[in-house]
């Protein structure tokens, strides 16, 4: 658990295939925490433009990012888990805006293992295509955001604990 006065608020980020949803949704389980999965507050626009191939613009991105930092606002008493792609600082920033606890843990790995995930992902709007373009946004962490990155690599157990021991070292701190 953190060691702030605060329920833990967790945005798991990082580009997609890196695992948000799956180790976002364990973590909740553990934590006893809701869990949102960013996609499902994307408004029909942005899917269409990701499943035609296009990129989202920053435009694209702004009302997505107030409704996720809205869900992390009204979950700040309770905690809460969500998984959102959150790749630039500036997006970070919205997202904490009314949640400054807000810890973030970057789930990072090797595009090709990333795009081959994607791929791999049937029936997801999102297409292995525009893993180049979210490798291209990727602002990581910055030493005065709360949060830390982790290798994907490792198993979701492994990431689960992982995100724990941040939370219990970095909830109430600064990187």
């Amino acid at each position: 658990m953190p060691t702030s006065d605060h329920p833990p608020l967790v945005v798991m980020m990082g580009v997609s295939g890196s695992g948000k949803t799956t180790v976002g949704a364990a973590l909740a389980q553990r934590l006893r925490v809701p869990f949102a999965d960013a996609d499902d507050f994307h408004p029909p626009e942005n899917i269409a433009k990701m499943s035609a191939g296009v990129p989202l613009t920053d435009d694209d991105r702004e009302p997505w990012l107030r409704t996720i930092a809205a869900w992390l606002h009204e979950h700040r008493a309770v905690g809460g888990v969500v998984s959102c792609s959150a790749l630039k600082r500036s997006y970070r920033d919205l997202l904490r805006g009314q949640a400054t606890q807000t810890v973030f843990i970057h789930l990072h790995g090797d595009r090709d293992v990333l795009a081959e995930r994607v791929a791999g992902r049937p029936g997801h709007f999102m297409p292995a295509a525009l893993i180049d373009s979210q490798f291209a946004t990727l602002e990581p962490l910055e030493a005065d955001e709360r949060g830390q990155a982790l290798d994907v690599a490792s198993p979701v157990d492994d990431l689960v604990e992982q995100s724990l021991q941040i939370l219990a070292t970095k909830g109430g701190s600064l990187v």
